[in-house]
């Protein structure tokens, strides 16, 4: 454990040089062997070298006495305290090494560095601003406040002494330039925070010039009388040392610009950019009059391409900052300009936090007058339909700064205007506009969603809403039309939803959150005054729009966001009683089958009976149903009777009463009303007639399916009587062989229907229904016979794999449109499912899964991945059993082939290549477990190789089996067995040939010699699949390296020829796969050798530009494990970074290495970009040069410098590289 020591006494100690434990001559008091732990790792050189990072580490003392002390300790002995903080520096970058007394008397930085690179620990990447933990998870924080204190607290003094900032300047920036990591890292982030810290103080001394400049001016504009010369001339001595000050601070920043800044900016690691590019920024924000120009932002404006995320985040924060004072969009105007389209195209960025910061930025460039065009707000418009909620509320607050910020002014002592006079009118219309423009009218709920956060004051304004539906309009004002008003309804309704649940719409968000108490309070009051609004305006809307299916749907929908006790509360009844007669009269009115699921789920909603309005809407909701069913019975028995005399206005009204009952039955319970018999007696007589309308029998097999599940709900509660659960056995396998008739129909949507229910039914009604508690229903459990599953089997060849143009399924012909071929594709699809749960949940026989399985690559792009999924949840079940069905399905398809092209095809035609490469699909399946796997592709290889030598040669005696071809197709999943498996299954080859078989070369006999060999050759590698063509590299290397594995008595056992009169091929099969040789894993060997002379790998070579024959793009880190390592020549760095003192010259240059950064524009190519917006500019080298004092003329003006990066290449830097 580390010695707990007060920091303030750390002076006391003196330096100890030389050897480890030798005290240094003069020293007194405390010393001696001083014994630590350096990051986990003993040190012996002495407490104090440590205990300012140890404080640091800590964070427990406060910064600025910590400082003061190091300030004390440096005024007694500038040496010492300045060697402790290099150490602190070296210690902050996971270093154990410590920087000796005469290491730093004696050796330069460089030597330092390298001496320090050894040191390393190079066991672990992790250094203390990437290590995890708490321990260190406030260590950056404090690392960056004891930069930034110390700074300021030296600020008067010592930062001028021309000691201590041009050490440590000279050690950061020579570890800025490392090699390794850790220390380039942390030294980039101290070095960018030192310059912040200096910024600050040449911001106050720009300060305190202004006002010293001020005070001489006054002093001497005095008569001469008042005038006091002895101040004048303190005045002038105070501002020439300010002007002093200032000069030596542009030469510290000039040096950490040029030195650190303009080389890491563009460094191989996304962290370090992202760390210049943000402190750059708080630079233009802190002092803006020596860092707000184009010579500056330039730098931003480049790394806006750069390909990691988190880097151009940075970019668009730092411009946020900027963009955010008005004062400042002057400045900015070039820039603007030549990089607007560019952060345009971030809106659309792969990392949606940087398009969220993109769109945000956009909303402060919307303070500068007319630099967004409408293409480019248009681009930015429709992002409010995003899924992604960040990206659509960011959207949502620029269209509503956009279009939706100036309202028209209230005069002062007016009363309010309410209702269409509001100043909300206009705005809502505008939103309605909007919307209608978009044509995305199936997405009203997300733009409400958008805009909720930052103008849910105007959504929320329904009395406004309420009124542009329902009152005239004003003079001279134009009245919505009806689609206008359409899309307000709709919007109106999602402004409600929103306001009563308080979550995004499917799609947008992660679910449900936790409301706080002023949400929760928002909610009630918003449920309360809705209420009140639309208890008392609904029925007039309903009224007038009662005609309008679209209208009505939505407007019949609010009912079910009601808090429906203001009702009571509020002596609303009469209203209530208003809006059950206006439902009442849609429901009469409309046979739209939307209208009146709506109706019934309002119903639904308000016969709750937890409130006091329940008995008046279920009477209501009664009488409607005992009118609704005596008409139907009443209108069926005429229609049956009437038979095939029947005219179509008979047949429309039984139609449309069914219609209005199967609507009410899928949310009310009518078993009371007994429509299993009516409905049965009209199905049958469908069957037996075959002329019933298709759209009958569609609702009345609907209707009938609605019976039997509120039947079996109530059976379930298990208060159910015993003949009930008889009747309701009778009614589901009476219906049941119902649907199963129906099947046959000539017309193809009733078939859809019934296969549909039929499937519902038989997974309701399997052998699962009865867990859970749910023993009493077993006598309900139905299992489909064999007729049964084959029918369905059929339904889905029939009807489900077939082609796009063969489907005459669609509305008049349309084949063309490609919204009908959509939705029959997705019609399809369902159907598929349906059937795919019956083999998942064993209703049907998995082996008839081959007949879908076998359709995987041929209509892979339309049901594939439900197939796959299928597949998956099979080999869950019962792997053995799945993998029977996939060879199944693979002989199958071959059989089809033969009887297509006979004994004779060829091995290339592209109907055996099909199957070939189904097999090789099947086989990438089973993953990379070989253990799990081991029996189902064991039994895989047993059902192959009996299928292939199954039948006799149509040649006769000598010739080929006829489907011996097939082992060139089970060869395929040869690679998925196991070393010993592959023995044993070549052992069980063998019983199927001949002596004369295993001598024969033609080439029908190709297959077997394949198969064979892919068996053999697995012996020396697993993963080698022979008739695929792919081999591994690897195979040659460890077939050498790993010993065959020694037979044991099972394997010797096995490899016994057992005489064939004795034993089955099945028992030999069993007998055979009891192989207990399990072999051990092979050691993984890396390929890639360290080279012992090296501390470090090369791989932060491209942080420094390279010739263009070596030069390496930045790779995206998934590909690293892949790309072959390259050994390159390092560079010597010694020239390529001059000292400090040289970089603290006002030199021509602005920087030595500042040629074009590494970036990679994400949403499109970068490739001549960066021609385009540096041409026509003009460019000047730079120095930081703070600007003038405001009473200083004589100061010359910045030259200005843009963005061209090629131009800022000196002749010093094209030597460097020309060397």
């Amino acid at each position: 454990m580390i010695p707990t020591l007060n920091y303030s006494s750390w002076s006391s100690f003196l330096f100890q040089g030389g050897k480890k434990g030798k005290k240094a001559a003069g020293e007194k008091g405390k010393g001696g062997k001083g014994a630590g732990r350096l990051n986990g790792h003993h040190q012996e050189n002495g407490m104090e070298n440590m205990m300012l990072f140890e404080v640091v580490k800590m964070g427990r003392s406060a910064m600025q006495s910590v400082v003061d002390d190091w300030i004390v300790a440096y005024k007694h002995d500038r040496d010492v305290a300045l060697l402790d903080l290099i150490n602190f520096f070296i210690q902050c970058s996971g270093c154990k090494g410590v920087v000796s007394g005469e290491m730093f008397r004696n050796m330069q930085n460089s030597e330092i560095i390298r001496r320090m690179t050894e040191e390393f620990d190079e066991d672990s990447g992790d250094y203390p601003l990437t290590i995890a933990g708490p321990q260190w998870k406030k260590f950056k924080s404090s690392f960056c406040e004891f930069i930034s204190v110390l700074v300021r607290q030296c600020q008067y003094s010592i930062i001028y002494d021309e000691y201590m900032m041009d050490t440590v300047i000279s050690l950061l920036t020579g570890l800025s330039d490392s090699q390794v990591r850790a220390f380039r890292h942390t030294s980039t982030l101290a070095a960018m925070k030192l310059m912040t810290a200096l910024v600050n103080v040449a911001l106050n001394l720009s300060i305190n010039m202004d006002n010293t400049q001020r005070q001489y001016e006054a002093e001497r504009n005095k008569i001469v009388a008042k005038r006091a010369n002895d101040r004048l001339e303190l005045l002038l001595q105070k501002r020439k040392e300010l002007q002093e000050n200032q000069d030596e601070i542009e030469n510290m920043m000039n040096a950490i610009f040029k030195g650190v800044f303009v080389h890491r900016y563009r460094d191989s690691i996304a962290e370090i950019r992202a760390i210049c590019i943000e402190e750059i920024g708080v630079w233009m924000k802190l002092y803006s009059d020596a860092f707000l120009n184009d010579s500056y932002l330039k730098y931003v404006g480049w790394t806006m391409h750069d390909k990691q995320g988190e880097v151009r985040l940075k970019c668009l924060t730092a411009l946020q900052g900027l963009y955010y004072n008005r004062e400042l969009n002057a400045r900015l105007e070039l820039f603007t300009s030549r990089f607007k389209d560019r952060i345009v195209s971030m809106t659309l960025d792969k990392e949606y936090d940087v398009a969220v910061q993109a769109i945000k930025l956009l909303t402060l460039v919307l303070n500068t007058d007319e630099v967004l065009t409408p293409e480019d707000c248009e681009s930015v418009y429709h992002l409010v339909y995003s899924a992604h909620r960040p990206v659509a509320i960011a959207a949502g607050e620029f269209l509503f700064k956009k279009l939706f910020s100036q309202r028209e002014p209230e005069e002062e002592g007016a009363p309010k205007r309410r209702g269409r006079q509001s100043p909300n009118a206009n705005l809502i219309k505008t939103t309605v506009f909007f919307f209608l423009e978009s044509e995305l009218h199936e997405h009203a709920a997300y733009l409400v969603d958008s805009l909720w956060e930052c103008g849910a004051e105007l959504l929320k304004d329904w009395e406004c809403m309420i009124s542009l539906l329902l009152d005239d309009p004003l003079p001279g004002e134009e009245a919505l039309t009806e689609r206008q008003e359409t899309a307000l309804i709709e919007i109106m309704l999602c402004t409600v939803r929103q306001a009563a649940e308080c979550h995004p719409p499917v799609g947008r968000g992660t679910g449900k959150r936790v409301m706080t108490a002023k949400e929760k309070k928002t909610q009630m009051d918003d449920r309360t005054r809705m209420t009140e609004l639309f208890a008392v305006a609904l029925p007039p809307l309903l009224a007038k729009y009662a005609v309008d299916a679209e209208k009505v749907t939505n407007l019949l929908q609010l009912p079910q966001f009601f808090d429906l006790e203001i009702y009571t509360t509020g002596r609303l009844e009469k209203h209530l009683e208003s809006l059950l007669r206006q439902i009442r009269e849609i429901v009469e009115k409309h046979t739209d089958t939307e209208v009146l699921e709506v109706c019934s789920k309002t119903y639904h909603a308000l016969c709750n009976e937890e409130f006091t309005i329940f008995n008046r809407v279920d009477i209501a909701r009664s009488q409607l149903l005992d009118e609704l069913v005596d008409k139907f019975n009443r209108l069926l028995e005429d229609f049956l009777q009437e038979g095939e005399d029947a005219d179509e206005d008979d047949a429309y009204q039984v139609l449309s009463t069914l219609k209005r009952i199967t609507a009410f039955h899928n949310a009310h319970d009518l078993s009371g009303w007994d429509l299993f018999t009516s409905n049965f007696k009209l199905l049958n007589t469908g069957i037996e007639n075959g002329d019933m309308p298709e759209q009958i029998v569609i609702h009345s097999l609907q209707c009938t399916h609605y019976v039997i599940l509120w039947h079996l709900a109530k059976s379930s509660e298990g208060s159910s009587r015993k003949d009930d659960l008889v009747t309701l056995r009778k009614q589901m396998r009476a219906f049941c062989m119902m649907c199963q008739r129906y099947l046959t129909n000539v017309n193809t949507a009733v078939k859809e229907q019934a296969f549909t229910i039929l499937c519902d039914l038989l997974l309701i009604f399997s052998h699962q229904m009865v867990s859970g508690g749910r023993e009493h229903l077993d006598s309900l459990v139905y299992s489909p016979e064999d007729s049964l599953q084959s029918e369905l089997l059929s339904f889905i060849l029939n009807h489900v794999f077939i082609d796009q143009d063969d489907d005459t399924n669609s509305t008049d012909g349309q084949q063309d449109d490609e919204a009908v071929k959509i939705e029959a594709l997705h019609k399809r699809r369902n159907l598929l499912a349906a059937y795919c749960k019956l083999i998942i949940y064993c209703v049907v026989e998995m082996r008839t899964g081959a007949d879908i399985f076998k359709q995987y690559m041929r209509y892979y792009n339309d049901y594939g991945d439900i197939i796959k999924e299928t597949m998956s949840k099979t080999r869950q079940i019962d792997k053995i059993q799945c993998a029977k069905t996939l060879i199944l399905s693979l002989q199958q398809l071959f059989n089809e082939m033969l009887s297509e092209l006979g004994h004779g095809f060829d091995r290339s035609s592209s109907a055996f290549c099909g199957i070939k490469e189904l097999a090789r699909r099947f086989s990438l399946t089973f993953g990379l477990d070989q253990v799990k796997t081991r029996d189902a592709i064991a039994m895989l290889h047993k059902d192959g190789i009996e299928f292939a030598f199954k039948d006799p040669s149509p040649q006769g005696e000598g010739g080929p089996p006829l489907n011996l071809a097939f082992l060139d197709i089970l060869s395929e999943f040869s690679s998925k067995l196991m070393r010993q498996d592959k023995r044993t299954v070549h052992m069980y080859l063998e019983r199927f040939m001949t002596f004369q078989m295993a001598l024969q070369r033609e080439d029908c006999w190709l297959p077997l010699i394949s198969y064979r060999n892919s068996l053999q050759a697995g012996g020396d590698d697993d993963t080698m699949s022979v008739m695929s063509g792919y081999s591994s590299r690897g195979s040659s290397i460890r077939s050498k390296k790993t010993k065959p594995p020694v037979a044991t008595a099972g394997t010797s056992a096995a490899k016994r020829k057992l005489p064939e009169e004795e034993s089955s091929s099945s028992e030999v099969w069993q007998q055979s796969m009891q192989t207990p040789v399990m072999l051990p894993s092979p050691h993984l060997t890396s390929t890639a050798m360290r080279d012992p002379k090296r501390g470090r790998d090369d791989s932060f070579m491209g942080v420094y530009p390279l010739p263009h024959d070596q030069q390496q793009p930045h790779q995206h880190p998934q590909h690293h494990q892949q790309t072959p390592q390259h050994h390159q020549t390092p560079m010597d760095y010694k020239y390529a970074y001059p000292s400090v003192a040289f970089l603290s010259r006002r030199g021509t240059g602005l920087m030595e290495e500042d040629e074009e950064p590494i970036v990679e524009d994400v949403m499109m190519s970068s490739e001549g970009r960066m021609d385009d917006l540096n041409e026509g500019m003009d460019f000047d080298t730079m120095d930081i040069d703070l600007p003038p004092s405001k009473n200083r003329r004589e100061r010359s003006e910045l030259k200005p410098d843009y963005f061209d990066p090629a131009s800022i290449m000196d002749e010093s830097v094209s030597s460097i590289y020309n060397v």
